[in-house]
């Protein structure tokens, strides 16, 4: 029964690994960390040794500083891959689609089964591999948007008002705030699917997240710096930009922007508001509230824990569907994009 997985232990600074003497996502520094991707609520630097796919790991050293080059602080491991931790644990790594190099992982151990997700989406996005469903016996899943009324549209929608709007006013720009790493990159290469060429100016804080996607092999095309660009020359232009950098005095350099915001929460008017977004773009890297369920429902697990979102109306849910769940009590993970 699930009830006797003492092994795996979540307590409120992450996932504990009992006989690993190992955390997953931990929220301070240990000596042992496996994690799950590189967003600053679940990767931090500081650990004795950090377990993570290449990726990650390279993120994690151009944001953290972490010693990426290190054998012994650092340790890569592929998706598919399979590490022996000590007190016979298995750590293997599989594709989330969240963002470049995230992973969900399936932990086993006595001949039980865990998955834990970090964050996810199921839907597809040129810059990451697509999640995996994984059976298992507890399923450990973030509830970012676990509420009914978060579905979000399909992207190309999205992108289409976006080329909408600069179409629409050639004398303007597209401001779109998108968060560093994962949206912003997601947001251009779907730009680029939906045969949109032209360069892509980049505000300085974006470049070098950008310029890493592009080292690991995703297209995303002709990026240049807005630094590098006349006000007249970036008229009927896409900039891509921090939020805080829509109402920031850098802007004002910009001919007349139009204040775009790609985000799951953009589907809360009071939030576009909130920001003075003219142009609200529901584009999310985490599940919706269908992708929730129906993931639970393709890894039919003995148990669901549900972790770092709205733990109580999916609690609820699987109690209607008689799947037996509980909702962690773990601190310091929040939305990138909140």
């Amino acid at each position: 029964m699930a009830a006797d997985f003492a092994w795996i232990r979540p307590e409120p600074m992450g996932i504990r690994i009992v006989p690993a003497d190992a955390w997953i996502d931990p929220a301070r520094p240990v000596a042992t960390a496996l994690v799950t991707h590189g967003h600053a609520d679940h990767a931090r630097g500081g650990h004795g040794r950090t377990i993570a796919t290449p990726e990650t790991l390279a993120i994690m050293q151009v944001r953290y500083g972490m010693e990426a080059d290190s054998a012994v602080r650092a340790a890569p491991v592929g998706y598919g891959e399979t590490l022996a931790l000590p007190g016979d644990v298995r750590a293997t790594f599989y594709p989330a689609g969240h963002v470049l190099g995230s992973a969900q992982i399936l932990l086993e151990h006595a001949g039980e089964r865990v998955v834990v997700t970090g964050d996810y989406k199921r839907r597809a996005d040129p810059t990451c591999p697509p999640f995996t469903p994984i059976p298992c016996d507890v399923f450990i899943t973030e509830a970012t948007f676990g509420l009914p009324v978060f579905r979000h549209p399909p992207i190309a929608e999205e992108i289409g008002k976006l080329l909408a709007a600069l179409h629409g006013h050639p004398e303007r720009c597209v401001l779109v705030g998108a968060y560093a790493l994962g949206k912003a990159q997601r947001v251009i290469a779907e730009l680029r699917a939906a045969g949109y060429h032209a360069p892509i100016h980049l505000h300085g804080a974006m470049e070098r997240m950008c310029r890493l996607y592009q080292e690991h092999g995703v297209d995303l095309g002709d990026l240049r710096p807005v630094a590098d660009s006349t006000k007249a020359a970036l008229q009927g232009q896409i900039v891509v930009c921090p939020p805080s950098a829509l109402s920031d005095r850098w802007s004002r350099r910009l001919p007349d922007p139009i204040a775009a915001m790609a985000s799951g929460w953009m589907r809360v008017r009071q939030r576009a508001r909130q920001r003075n977004v003219e142009l609200p773009l529901v584009i999310s890297d985490h599940a919706d509230w269908d992708e929730l369920t129906a993931t639970i429902e393709d890894v039919n697990p003995h148990e669901t824990w549900i972790t770092h979102g709205r733990e109580e109306a999916l609690l609820r849910w699987c109690q209607l569907n008689q799947r037996r769940a509980r909702a962690l009590a773990l601190v310091g993970y929040e939305d990138e994009d909140d």
